[in-house]
């Protein structure tokens, strides 16, 4: 693993792209508690979804994180030893933030009535303040990552292992009601555009696939 990532970092192409992803990351991850502060402050709109209608919200977030945050670091520690194809999940995970901020700010929604707070302390970190946040919605941000550990993901099983998870979490966060069902079924949609536009960034600033 030493050799592989010496060998990347000696390649100008993947330092420069390195230190562009994480210079575009900065400002997007300071930006996310003012503008969930703004989101949160706006009135939105409840859209007709009959598969909540039809179930009564359970609360699961101990659930939820662990098989997020189990299976991001179960992936990237299988990802190490590939430093390029590391680079593009961090690429394909920064477009993903930037394109869930403006697909939050156009699509404006309220939570479900009956929504039950989720429970995550690490997304809690970039909420506005202590109190439960949850207007986040429009993409589901759980489980756009989980789909995104599917491509970073090598060999068959370990690829279906991630899709079975990001179901898993897609029917949890459905079933604690913190997001309609529109938010988790365009998850993966804008993860898969995601990951396209960071194989071309790379093959644009001339870093090669692992």
């Amino acid at each position: 693993m030493r050799r592989a990532w010496r060998d990347a970092w000696h390649d100008p192409a993947f330092r420069r792209t390195f230190w562009t992803v994480l210079l575009v990351a900065l400002p997007l991850v300071i930006a996310q508690r003012p503008f969930f502060g703004l989101v949160g402050a706006r009135a939105g709109a409840h859209p007709w979804d009959p598969l909540l209608a039809g179930s009564v919200p359970m609360d699961v977030s101990p659930w939820v994180f662990v098989v997020l945050y189990a299976s991001i670091l179960f992936t990237v520690a299988r990802a190490l030893p590939l430093p390029r194809l590391l680079l593009r999940g961090i690429c394909a995970y920064v477009l993903l933030l930037a394109m869930r901020m403006v697909a939050m700010w156009l699509v404006a929604l309220e939570a479900p009535v009956d929504a039950i707070p989720l429970v995550d302390p690490v997304t809690a970190l970039f909420y506005p303040d202590d109190t439960p946040f949850l207007k986040d919605l429009f993409f589901s941000g759980h489980t756009a990552t989980l789909a995104l550990m599917v491509p970073l993901s090598r060999g068959r099983i370990a690829r279906l292992t991630m899709m079975v998870c990001t179901a898993l979490v897609a029917a949890l966060v459905l079933l604690q009601h913190v997001h309609w069902t529109i938010d988790v079924f365009a998850a993966p949609v804008f993860t898969g555009l995601a990951w396209w536009a960071s194989g071309l960034s790379l093959r644009l600033f001339g870093v090669k696939d692992d």
